[in-house]
């Protein structure tokens, strides 16, 4: 963990380029020194099928969740999201100055009980 979601509306496909945000995004959360780099990971999901407000076709929406592991304080993750959804903002706003979207950030911690997985990418960063 952290894991990067991102979903976008189709419509704006051809105005964003990931590879840039997701960088920014890994080296802000690794340089907390508060997460592992080996399960640092980003992914963005196209939807093609959506609609926002009155279903204008030139409204659009994209939409970040960062799952992190459980067991971090409360003054960390405010912080930690309140400087990824400032990055994701300002990496935006290109598209913002010249169309109409919805941008929306939540961060979520997820539960140690309910939560599984094997990585074993952490033992090339020891």
């Amino acid at each position: 963990m952290p894991h990067f979601i991102v979903e976008y509306s189709g419509n704006l496909e051809d105005k964003l380029d990931f590879q840039p945000l997701f960088e920014r995004l890994h080296e802000y959360v690794i340089g907390t020194g508060q997460f592992p780099i080996g399960g640092v990971r980003s992914r963005a999901i196209k939807v093609d099928h959506f609609r926002v407000a009155d279903g204008r076709e030139d409204f659009a929406l994209l939409n970040m969740n960062l799952k992190i592991g459980h067991g971090r304080d409360m003054e960390l993750k405010r912080e930690v999201a309140k400087n990824v959804f400032a990055i994701l903002t300002d990496w935006m706003k290109p598209v913002t100055d010249e169309h109409y979207v919805q941008i929306s950030f939540e961060l979520t911690e997820l539960d140690p009980e309910l939560k599984y997985n094997q990585n074993n990418i952490h033992t090339l960063f020891k």
